[in-house]
């Protein structure tokens, strides 16, 4: 059962992305690179945001739970920012890439766009940010313990994987849509996704009650989702001729 357990929430968590992976960046290595260096940002972002916790948590009183409180809700905040501040800086460092790309190309152009570029750098964010929520809770999930025992919630497990999932696609749209407030300068966007990334994560403070968390947080991936689609140069008509498209390879030929 354990065992069961613990692939269907890997795959519930990481298989959309898995699939992202392996159609839209795995033939690339320029994408690779990105990925692996956006993973490294949001890694590096992870390690201060746990060292401030790490000593606020030292510095004050552990009896206090009032305080430990205020401190928990602090380092959600401080972590949200800090993740903001290095996509920002993540930006900077891949437009001074196209940049010297752009120099070094033959015909003057960049090999990859910057709405490229904000996908796969937004992938990366959401698997390390994946990794990283799940990694613990996998290897909890082989046993030899039993969710639910004392009473507690034996959705745990399915809730965390799907809550995973959720975050690892917010992170995708989350990048798109930074970078394109980053490009155009329009700032708003760029506080949407800072306020929106607030909300679900915040949201998490409803747990056990699952649903205060899962449910808020699958609408804002659906709406950021089509804000990162119609920003990336889609619309409901493509859509619908691409699925169209798909249909008509996929049905059978007269005749055959």
């Amino acid at each position: 059962m354990t065992l069961a357990v613990f692939f269907g929430c890997t795959f519930i968590a990481f298989g959309p992305a898995l699939g992202l992976f392996l159609f839209t960046v795995l033939r690339d290595p320029l994408r690779i690179i990105i990925l692996i260096a956006g993973a490294f940002f949001w890694l590096v972002s992870l390690l201060l945001s746990s060292l401030v916790w790490f000593i606020a948590v030292k510095a004050s009183d552990p009896g206090d739970e009032p305080l430990q409180k205020g401190l928990l809700i602090f380092g959600v905040l401080f972590s949200v920012l800090l993740q903001e501040a290095f996509r920002f800086l993540y930006y900077k460092l891949l437009r001074k890439a196209i940049e010297g790309l752009v120099a070094l190309s033959e015909d003057g152009c960049s090999p990859i766009s910057i709405q490229q570029m904000a996908y796969v750098a937004g992938l990366g964010f959401g698997l390390m940010s994946g990794a990283f929520s799940m990694i613990n809770l996998l290897a909890d999930a082989l046993g030899p313990g039993t969710v639910g025992i004392h009473g507690d919630s034996q959705l745990y497990f399915l809730t965390s994987a799907f809550m995973t999932m959720v975050m690892i696609f917010l992170h995708t749209f989350w990048g798109i849509l930074f970078f394109h407030g980053c490009e155009t300068q329009h700032w708003w966007e760029m506080a949407a996704v800072i306020l929106t990334h607030l909300i679900v994560s915040g949201s998490t403070f409803w747990n056990p009650l699952y649903v205060g968390s899962l449910v808020p947080s699958y609408l804002l991936m659906f709406a950021t989702g089509a804000w990162a689609y119609v920003l990336s140069g889609g619309c409901t008509q493509n859509l619908l001729q691409s699925l169209r498209g798909q249909q008509s390879e996929t049905s059978p030929q007269p005749g055959s």
